[in-house]
């Protein structure tokens, strides 16, 4: 691989991917705004959707792990499903990826818009939510491009900023008792007013709040011994962040008490009321500690996307300028600005139209909605490759029980986002990601016919410089290409 288009190799550790897998996932934004959605339909059982939630993204980091360690890249999801499955499956995927981090950087730039203005007019400062935006905008690509380094650096300080205050708070709430003593209630599925549909449901911000433990999966180019570190970074930052979920939505649970259910889904910013019911010199840190959760979920899920979107550039599936790295930074400098364009478009798009909390509430269903199938195709490609070139190093459990178990977990918050029939407009979401999915689809279908050389090359370029063609689709592509138009079209055939 030409130095040009080589990200900084060993730019960073095993810290550094974990700070950015559990930045991402954004600890105090999923339980500053998370809860109330969920408990809107799984009731006062709420903190035992984020304990399902967390099983199943164990359940389904698995195969993650197994994918990142066999394929190291900045592509991540892409890479894996392309190498495991097949080039067209593996753009498609590359397409909800781009579709789910891509939306995630303008919900939560919407998101410290509107929270930021909350915590300033607290103090009788008025700044339109806009403007906050407009400048949190401009700092995240400002340090996008100078590097990752940087970046991870600032999202750490911001990471143990945030869980240490949250984390105090909570304790504070449960060592007082609550609104009327400890119970484990919260942990029942009996007080799912909606029973089964209700958990369901909730699971889909239950499962959103858990978005982005993936996220050090794109720095497989950048970490030392991804084949190590990457899953690692992934595993620790579950575990870590999953705890503090689990102990922070129950105190919040406790905090309203189960009979204050309704306070609880009327609030908007429910962290901030308990800080002021039981200590009030916490509610500036509280609000600063969510401002300063949402910046680091904006940074590294800007840092997420754009190496997607390089490595599909890179390999030629995007326009190739999208494969461009700046010569001093090595920052993937052109797919910055392109994702840039997109968060300024959705987030002011949609905030101004919606509001900016029902963006970010819109934009987190859909993009929930988007990384399932992707995290399905990512079970399917572990099991075929460790049935096929990796069949060596085949687990059974690993490679086979628990893929399909994964897929199966995931059918849950896709059931409840379609049944019972959910609200307008969150009733449209699914069908507005199958849309997607088709058109990608059909855009991929094209694409192997017109440019199957180009097609044999998916998810070819791995961590050091390696490249290497995928797996026996791949390689068929590569055949169609030099055996003439017959050959084309008997490639296409077998290549999903």
């Amino acid at each position: 691989m030409a130095q040009g288009s080589a990200l900084r190799s060993n730019a960073v550790g095993l810290g550094g991917a974990v700070i950015m897998s559990a930045a991402l996932m954004g600890p105090a934004v999923s339980v500053y705004f998370n809860p109330q959605v969920v408990a809107a339909s799984a009731g006062a059982a709420m903190p035992l959707v984020f304990v399902i939630a967390l099983v199943v993204m164990l359940v389904v980091a698995s195969s993650i792990m197994a994918m990142a360690k066999a394929f190291p890249s900045a592509g991540s999801f892409y890479t894996y499903v392309s190498r495991g499955i097949g080039p067209r499956t593996g753009f498609v995927t590359g397409g909800l990826m781009f579709i789910a981090y891509a939306l995630l950087v303008p919900a939560e730039l919407a998101l410290i818009g509107v929270y930021t203005q909350d915590v300033l007019a607290g103090y009788g400062i008025q700044v339109h939510w806009t403007i906050i935006s407009a400048i949190f905008t401009v700092l995240m690509v400002v340090l996008s491009l100078r590097g990752i380094s940087g970046s991870l650096r600032t999202a750490a300080i911001l990471f143990c900023i945030e869980v240490g205050v949250i984390v105090l708070l909570s304790a504070i709430v449960l060592m007082q008792g609550g609104a009327a003593g400890l119970t484990l209630e919260p942990f029942s599925p009996a007080e799912s007013p909606n029973g089964i549909s209700g958990l369901a449901l909730g699971m889909t911000f239950g499962i959103l709040s858990f978005v982005g433990f993936e996220a050090a999966t794109t720095l497989g180019e950048e970490v030392r011994e991804p084949r190590r570190n990457v899953p690692r970074g992934i595993l620790y930052s579950l575990l870590l962040v999953g705890a503090i979920y689990i102990f922070c939505t129950y105190a919040e649970m406790i905090g309203f008490g189960v009979s204050g259910l309704d306070s609880l889904v009327g609030n908007a910013a429910p962290f901030n009321e308990l800080a002021r019911t039981y200590a009030p010199w916490l509610d500036l840190l509280i609000g600063l500690a969510g401002i300063s959760s949402i910046f680091a979920v904006t940074m590294n899920a800007n840092n997420g996307v754009v190496r997607i979107i390089f490595a599909m550039g890179r390999e030629g599936m995007l326009p190739s300028s999208l494969g461009r790295i700046h010569p001093v930074h090595r920052t993937p400098t052109t797919a910055i600005w392109l994702q840039a364009i997109v968060a300024v478009v959705f987030t002011f798009g949609v905030g101004l139209l919606a509001g900016p909390f029902n963006a970010y509430v819109y934009l987190g269903s859909i993009l929930t909605l988007a990384i399932i199938p992707v995290y399905i195709l990512t079970n399917i490609a572990c099991m075929r490759h460790f049935a096929r070139e990796g069949r060596a190093e085949r687990n059974v459990w690993r490679h086979a029980v628990l893929p399909v178990l994964g897929i199966v977990l995931l059918g849950i918050p896709i059931y409840g986002q379609v049944y019972p029939v959910p609200a307008e407009p969150l009733r449209y979401f699914p069908y507005i990601v199958l849309a997607f999915i088709a058109a990608m689809a059909v855009i991929a279908v094209v694409f192997g016919r017109r440019r199957p050389e180009v097609l044999a090359r998916a998810g070819a370029v791995l961590a050091g410089g390696e490249s290497e063609v995928g797996g026996d689709e791949d390689a068929s592509s590569e055949a169609s290409s030099n055996a003439g138009a017959g050959a084309t079209e008997q490639a296409d055939a077998g290549t999903r």
